[in-house]
């Protein structure tokens, strides 16, 4: 079994003497030797706050998940030795490194405007897009991508489920007007179905009952239905990008200041104090004083100590007694205290930073930016698309697949090299 979950799609012969890596550290390698990857560095994690250097972009991110993320898995050796040999770190790793290098330009306004302009063509998610350039797209391979392990591959995949079976009932394309109201195209989150081969090939060793209860799924919404469970992989690297998301993120907005201490006693402190977690108990009356200190080692000290809070805070749960494979029947969860208290965290970066009305401007400017660059480029493909992505076009057979294509490229920018095309095309070089 364990040979099974260690193949690739693609046998390729090597001439590569005396390698010793294992099948998880070669994913890593060709995880960071990739361009996709390399792209995260012109990707901003939180928009707006470039008029200072401190900031961190996607990639200073997802180098944080990874590290974030062996630390989890060290920590759960430690407290569940009977598992000790159920995570590599090097594949840890590997999913950390690149969870985020399907995110297109923009953040979320980007992946809403490539869902409305995708919507009659399969639609578009971030993390559908990762497992699509790590099995497809990156030119590691002809048409395997970085031809990455099985294993790894499952690991990418957080909601395993096609998007069109998550659907009930879709908002209608043809009824937006100029600019488009954006939470109707907020994405169901799945899987593309032109990319079902990949996702069948990657469930192949699961037996029926677990490939039936993986894939399953419950109605979110009168619009979709959202999946219920994930491998003990994917969810070790998802409570990392919790933590760097709610603690970094956090720490960057406070360091530049746009969230002020004001903000944080009337939003965060009252929900803090009603929590029932030791930590807090002891720590509760400094944590304003030292998250804001002007003193920045003091607040450093502080962002670690929350980061190693978390990380000595989470367990191994089984997430469904019916799951037979190892892979499936575990996943990594905070206790209840501190996901409650990582939770206040993460709302109160969403309300107060995410959900700022100047934040969303920008997010706002860059939606409508791309969905001018779909537009103009869906006019006249063969005459303004790259020599390489009008080869693709042609050869695909199918407008869904063009459309996909196009799509593909699109997302694949940085926020910088979209402005820069944008300027281009409308504005003047």
């Amino acid at each position: 079994m364990t040979e099974r979950w260690q193949s690739r799609r693609h046998q390729q012969i090597k001439n590569r003497p005396n390698d010793n890596r294992s099948p998880w550290q070669v994913d890593r390698s060709r995880i960071i030797h990739a361009a996709a990857f390399r792209r995260l560095q012109s990707k901003t994690q939180i928009m707006s706050i470039g008029v200072n250097d401190f900031y961190r972009t996607r990639l200073t991110h997802s180098l944080e998940v990874a590290q974030i993320g062996s630390g989890i898995l060290r920590h759960l050796r430690i407290r569940h030795p009977e598992y000790r040999q159920l995570v590599s770190t090097s594949l840890i790793e590997t999913l950390c490194l690149a969870h985020d290098i399907g995110h297109p330009p923009f953040g979320h306004g980007g992946e809403t405007a490539l869902n409305y302009l995708m919507a009659d063509f399969g639609g578009f998610e971030g993390n559908a897009q990762t497992l699509r350039i790590v099995a497809k797209l990156e030119p590691y391979s002809n048409g395997y991508g970085m031809n990455l392990t099985r294993r790894t591959l499952l690991g990418f995949i957080k909601y395993p489920q096609l998007i069109d079976t998550l659907w009930h009932s879709r908002p209608n394309h043809h009824d937006e007007h100029r600019f488009i109201q954006a939470h109707h195209w907020l994405p169901a989150k799945g899987l593309y179905g032109c990319d079902e081969t990949i996702f069948e090939w990657i469930l192949e060793p699961l037996s029926n009952c677990d490939r039936d209860l993986l894939t399953s799924h419950k109605p979110y919404n009168e619009y979709k239905s959202k999946t219920l469970y994930k491998s003990v992989d994917c969810s070790i690297m998802e409570l990392a990008d919790d933590i760097a998301y709610a603690v970094h993120d956090l720490e960057d907005a406070v360091a530049t200041g746009t969230l002020t201490q004001a903000q944080w006693e009337e939003h965060a402190m009252p929900k803090l104090t009603h929590l029932d977690n030791p930590w807090l108990k002891n720590n509760l009356s400094s944590l304003s004083k030292r998250l804001f200190s002007e003193d920045e080692s003091i607040r450093k000290d502080l962002i670690g100590e929350l980061v190693n809070l978390f990380i000595i805070s989470t367990n191994l749960a089984i997430q469904h007694e019916a799951f037979e494979n190892e892979l499936l029947r575990y996943v990594a969860k905070l206790d209840e205290h501190h996901e409650d208290m990582l939770s206040v965290f993460k709302t109160f970066v969403y309300e107060q930073l995410i959900r700022d009305p100047k934040m969303q401007q920008i997010e706002f400017r860059g939606q409508n930016l791309l969905i001018d660059l779909f537009q103009a480029f869906e006019s006249a493909p063969l005459r303004l698309l790259p020599k390489s992505t009008q080869l693709d076009w042609l050869k695909a057979g199918e407008e869904s697949q063009q459309y996909r294509i196009l799509c593909d490229y699109l997302s694949g920018m940085t926020d910088e090299y979209a402005m820069k095309t944008h300027q281009r095309l409308f504005n003047g070089a």
